[in-house]
Parts: C-alpha cells; structure tokens; sequence
C-alpha cells in the first residue's frame, strides 16, 4: 500500500472574525490582534460612506493557549471600548451645557420678542430680556472649549493608562502566541 503524501501542504482549520471600527483606530485593532493569533485575512474592505473600516480576521482554530488568549482579548477589547467612551466623554458634557445656554437665551430672546411686539410695547422689558439673550447665543461657545479644555487635562492621563494597559495585555498574549 502506498502512502500519497502532497506537497507539503496540510489541513488548517481557522476561526473568523469581522469587526468594524473607525479607519482611525484599525491599525491599533489589527496589531492588537495579531497579538493574540490573529492573522489579517486578505478580504480586507473600507466602507467608505461612514468612515468606518471592516477588518476580517482569522486564527488557527487548534493554537495553542486559546483559552487565555480569548481572556486577554476580552480584556483588550474592553480597554479600547473604554477608550472610546472617554474620547466621547470630553465632549458629551460640553455639549449638554452649551446647548442649554443656547436655549436659555433664546428663551430670553422670545421673551423679549413678545415684550416689544405687546399691544403697548414694553420696550424697557424687551431690553432688559435682549441682553442675557444674546449672552446666551455668544456664551456657548466660550463654555464649550473651556469645558473641553478641563475634560481633555482630566481624561487624557486615563487614556494613556488604558493605552499602558493594552500594552501589557498585548505583551502577554504575544508571549503565549508566539
């Protein structure tokens, strides 16, 4: 009986996985990855009509460590989850106090509008009511980037903890990959 044996190659079975992220953390996502046995698959496609970028992955589904490594893979996608949500979180809360001078005054401003259109027009009103109105329209703007500014110095030294972190993590999947 004869054994055919073929050119060197020989059965891998893979596991897959798409993800989809901003085009600006991809290269973060795909070195994260490769950490943990991930390889990129060549069906890499950009979406373009949202900025996003749809990374398809794959890993030998018999490596070594899989376990852990699944472990330190969820702990690393927490971290850039958590990343992202204090990216977001400089500019949620100056958002929300921005928009509500804006509505202030122009709460004011209406107040004024009904003061001076009145059947006797109450002008001294409608001045009194323009001013803090108009404050309220220019404000915002000078609230919002002092806010951002405070945020930025609160939550950068976090991001860059996170960014530590994922180090690490990396580091130790990399060692049982490798």
């Amino acid at each position: 009986m004869e054994i055919l044996e073929k050119s060197g190659r020989h059965f891998t079975g893979y596991e897959y996985k798409e993800l989809v992220t901003d085009s600006g953390k991809s290269s973060m996502y795909i070195d994260g990855y490769r950490n943990f046995g991930w390889e990129l698959d060549e069906n890499q496609a950009e979406l373009k009509d949202t900025g996003t970028v749809s990374i398809k992955l794959k890993r030998d589904r018999k490596i070594m460590n899989q376990a852990e490594l699944t472990r330190l893979q969820r702990n690393f996608e927490d971290c850039m989850n958590q990343i992202e949500q204090l990216e977001r979180s400089k500019y949620t809360r100056a958002n929300i106090v921005a928009t509500a001078i804006g509505v202030l005054g122009t709460v004011f401003i209406a107040g004024a509008t009904f003061a001076v259109t009145a059947t006797p027009p109450v002008i001294w009103l409608c001045i009194l009511l323009a001013v803090p109105g108009f404050a309220g329209w220019i404000l915002p703007w000078f609230c919002y980037r002092a806010i951002v500014k405070k945020r930025v110095e609160v939550v950068n030294p976090l991001i860059e903890d996170k960014y530590d972190e994922i180090y690490r993590i990396c580091e130790k999947g990399n060692r049982l990959s490798g």
